[in-house]
């Protein structure tokens, strides 16, 4: 395995962002994101759609307008699969998700497989207000995965759903255009491999780092 570890869609979104942010948070693990409200109401609203689907669980009243999406979504044939754990080692073969080889590491919130259709449904809940800027990478890497997986799969439907908005992102991949998405992610992982090798990580200063960035002895905070 690479020094950086196992990676994900968040480890490359968050290196993207500002790699000196990421080396506080990821490497040298100085700082830590504090958490918010926001994240707390996403994890609560995740639990509530894993265990309505899949042990048939009430939702709470405060969640209850997420049931009609969900109601939806459990019509679609196929296996009912929450918070599915993948892994896929550096020659990209499957694995488990804690797995010494394990290189990549992707957990999808809802994946529905049919077998028979050789088709899958991949399905990520977003708490967010906002989907004007969504960011369909996520699902690339979870249909990725999936062809990995489930060998017999040819076809992934994903979506982002915005539940609170009633938003939903849709995309389609199909088996051929593995390679031509590998070769994406791939260059992107290369770039924060070699952050790694070198020792370096560069501020990326944005509107974000007066105000908001928790890193306070980088120049660009303005808070040091």
């Amino acid at each position: 395995m690479s020094n950086t570890g196992p990676w994900s869609f968040s480890r490359i979104k968050a290196f993207e962002q500002c790699p000196k942010k990421f080396y506080h948070l990821k490497v040298a693990k100085d700082y830590r994101e504090p958490e918010t409200e926001a994240m707390t109401y996403g994890t609560e609203v995740h639990l509530a759609a894993e265990e309505y689907i899949r042990d048939g669980i009430e939702i709470p009243a405060p969640f209850a307008y997420i049931k009609p999406h969900l109601d939806a979504l459990k019509q679609i044939e196929g296996e009912k699969l929450c918070e599915y754990e993948m892994g896929l080692t550096e020659s990209l073969e499957p694995c488990g998700f804690k797995d010494d080889n394990v290189w990549f590491r992707g957990i999808a919130d809802l994946l529905i497989v049919n077998r028979e259709k050789k088709r899958a449904f991949v399905v990520d809940y977003k708490t967010g207000r906002n989907s004007k800027w969504a960011d369909k990478g996520q699902l690339e890497l979870m249909a990725l995965a999936v062809f990995k997986h489930f060998p017999e799969i040819e076809e992934v439907k994903a979506a982002l759903l915005f539940v609170v908005t009633n938003d939903f992102i849709r995309d389609k991949y199909i088996k051929e255009d593995e390679p031509r998405l590998w070769r994406k992610w791939l260059t992107d992982y290369t770039t924060m491999e070699k952050a790694y090798k070198r020792d370096v990580w560069n501020a990326r200063p944005s509107g974000l780092c007066r105000k908001h960035c928790i890193v306070t002895e980088c120049p660009h905070n303005g808070r040091n």
